[in-house]
């Protein structure tokens, strides 16, 4: 353990569930069916910054979606603002 750190089990329990604690944010998105019957989802992060996910259903267009999402935090990270949990509903 790292100096000044607790060492007794209901202390570390504790600083263990604050470190867990995350926030979560609604990630505005559009949805629409094209002219092919092919559902189109899209999302913007933040200005510039966005993804986009289709399917053959809505549901398959916003998964497609959530999964752009989270590659695309991994790549350029979540706003300097926000530290989120993915939730596209």
């Amino acid at each position: 353990m790292a100096p000044g750190l607790p060492t007794d089990t209901a202390s570390v329990r504790k600083c263990a569930r604050i470190v867990d604690v995350t926030r979560v944010v609604h990630v505005p998105y559009a949805i629409e069916q094209d002219e092919d019957g092919v559902w189109c989802a899209s999302a913007q992060l933040r200005p510039g910054v966005g993804a986009v996910g289709d399917g053959p259903t809505r549901e398959a267009a916003l998964e497609d979606l959530r999964a752009a999402l989270e590659v695309l935090l991994a790549e350029v990270g979540p706003p300097d603002e926000l530290t989120l949990t993915l939730n596209v509903a």
